[in-house]
């Protein structure tokens, strides 16, 4: 564990907030794909019931398939964020700081 006297800040205009814009622009390009995600279900949810009651086969709506995709899309959604962030961020963060 580092000791607050052993951290070195980084300057503001460095590596570093260069690498902070990068997460930041992943996180919420993903959120962003994930309210999309939702909301989309939602809206249809609310607004297109004939088309969400759809029946795809004996006891499987389109409204069942879809939710389900959302919440699998959440998952799917926070694999790619931790993968980038093992194979990106994680290094050069650890770069930066020794």
């Amino acid at each position: 564990m580092l000791s607050p006297d052993k951290v070195v800040l980084p300057r503001e205009d460095d590596e570093f907030a260069k690498l902070s814009r990068t997460r930041s622009r992943v996180a919420i390009a993903l959120s962003v794909v994930m309210i999309a995600m939702y909301f989309g279900f939602m809206t249809m949810f609310a607004f297109a019931k004939p088309t969400m009651g759809m029946i795809l086969a004996p006891g499987l709506s389109l409204c069942i398939l879809l939710g389900a995709g959302v919440i699998v899309g959440s998952f799917v959604l926070c694999l790619a964020y931790v993968v980038w962030a093992n194979r990106f961020y994680d290094p050069a963060v650890r770069r930066i700081m020794s």
